[in-house]
């Protein structure tokens, strides 16, 4: 789309980006992009769970 009507496109750089990437994630009215954020959040938090779950965080940590 060009001319009057077109929308400026975002700048360039991690601004940019992060604009982007925070319109993707609140887009409430596409169903398959907010299941395709919640599995990814979800696998993420999986993730986290999995790899520190060998943590005990109320033992004394050894010294260095």
């Amino acid at each position: 789309m060009s001319g009057a009507g077109a929308k400026k496109s975002p700048s360039i750089g991690v601004m940019g980006w992060i604009s982007s990437t925070c319109r993707f994630v609140t887009d409430k009215n596409d169903f398959k992009r907010n299941l395709l954020v919640n599995l990814g959040l979800f696998a993420a938090g999986v993730w986290v769970a999995r790899n520190l779950s060998d943590f005990d965080l109320m033992s004394p940590q050894p010294v260095t």
